[in-house]
């Protein structure tokens, strides 16, 4: 092997391209002589791991169209204009969305499933977290739909399930929800009508406040408020229901609503762990957060194209949110919710039996 020339070429340093000589090699001992590839050059032409110091950028808050007065460390480099920028970005987002909707389920044992709609860019979409037996929090999934498609929520949910999702041996999966009637539907098809179902309190104040007049909202979610303080399901359900009496006088539809779906906004109460699990799963507040992390990085987005740009971005920055997960409030008890669920579904399972034999 003998040098042969140079010519210009280019290698990256961290993020940003940087021009370089690069000698150039050739094999002179066989007849026909050829090029040498120079195996470290072609290693520096790679971005650092997979543009992975831009994508953190890009999704902390430097726009495409800054990044090259806001990045660039290396007065020669080149490389970093809003084009490149974008390429690079589409590039690795659109990894982390294939990460999301492939990644495995099934190396770990599962006790609750939150599912909850949310509004992204004008779009509605599906989230669905995960908390393990330990405590761990994960993003399971996300679908865009509206949360009243039952035939694609439901669909969701198989294709979780389909990557490992399992709910742990001997006993069931606690499923925490908004109350949409579309997800409710799509749960039941899919874990059946027995499955134990924690509907979120705050969304059910807040939807049986909004029938009323505003000067009156304050006084009864003070009042619905004070209901579901009550640590006894006996309790809870009582001050309740004499709400729904007190409502049905002000306002019929408040009461309706009220009444829908009350009894499993006590779920945790009945199963008799409300003291040690509320504070984590008697609201959606789990996903909330989420979404209120994820729209603080993509909220100064001024102008969204696509429906794929959409989900990259929500799929890059859910990927990110998840690293800074920590465990539930209150793991340490889950013990107890574990043991409450599998004796639930001992209750339902003896139960069924008994109406089969007296059928």
């Amino acid at each position: 092997m003998v040098r042969w020339g140079k010519q210009q070429g280019s290698i990256y340093l961290a993020d940003q391209k940087l021009p370089i000589t690069v000698p150039r090699v050739r094999d002179m001992a066989v007849h026909h002589q050829h090029e040498i590839p120079l195996v470290t050059y072609a290693q520096l032409q790679t971005p650092r791991s997979q543009d992975v110091g831009l994508f953190r950028r890009v999704l902390g808050g430097i726009s495409c169209r800054e990044y090259e007065a806001a990045a660039e460390a290396v007065p020669e480099a080149f490389g970093l204009a809003k084009s490149s920028v974008s390429r690079r970005f589409i590039r690795s987002s659109a990894k982390s969305l294939r990460q999301l909707q492939e990644r495995r389920h099934d190396d770990r044992e599962w006790l609750v499933l939150l599912l909850d709609g949310k509004t992204f860019a004008s779009d509605q979409l599906v989230i669905a977290l995960g908390a393990k037996t330990t405590g761990e929090k994960r993003i399971l999934g996300v679908v865009q739909t509206a949360t009243e498609n039952r035939r694609v929520c439901a669909a969701f949910l198989r294709e979780l399930e389909e990557r490992g999702f399992r709910r742990p041996k001997g006993s069931r999966l606690l499923i925490v929800l908004d109350g949409a009637k579309g997800l409710r539907a799509a749960v039941r098809d899919v874990f059946g009508d027995d499955a134990p179902v924690q509907r979120c309190q705050w969304h059910k104040r807040e939807n049986v406040v909004s029938y009323l007049a505003k000067n009156e909202q304050p006084t009864w979610r003070r009042k619905l408020q004070a209901a579901y303080a009550h640590s006894s399901y006996a309790d809870a359900k009582r001050a309740l229901e004499r709400l729904v009496r007190e409502l049905a006088v002000v306002n019929e539809s408040a009461a309706r609503s009220l009444e829908e779906g009350l009894e499993e906004t006590l779920t945790l109460r009945r199963l008799g762990v409300f003291p040690e699990m509320g504070t984590s799963f008697k609201t959606t507040n789990l996903i909330e957060s989420v979404m209120a992390l994820v729209e603080a990085k993509t909220g100064r987005v001024g102008r969204w194209k696509t429906s794929d740009q959409k989900l990259r971005w929500c799929a890059a920055t859910l990927w990110m949110v998840e690293k800074q997960f920590r465990c539930v409030r209150g793991c340490d008890k889950l013990h107890l919710l574990q043991r409450a669920l599998a004796t639930n579904i001992n209750a339902v399972n003896t139960s069924a039996t008994a109406r089969r034999v007296a059928a």
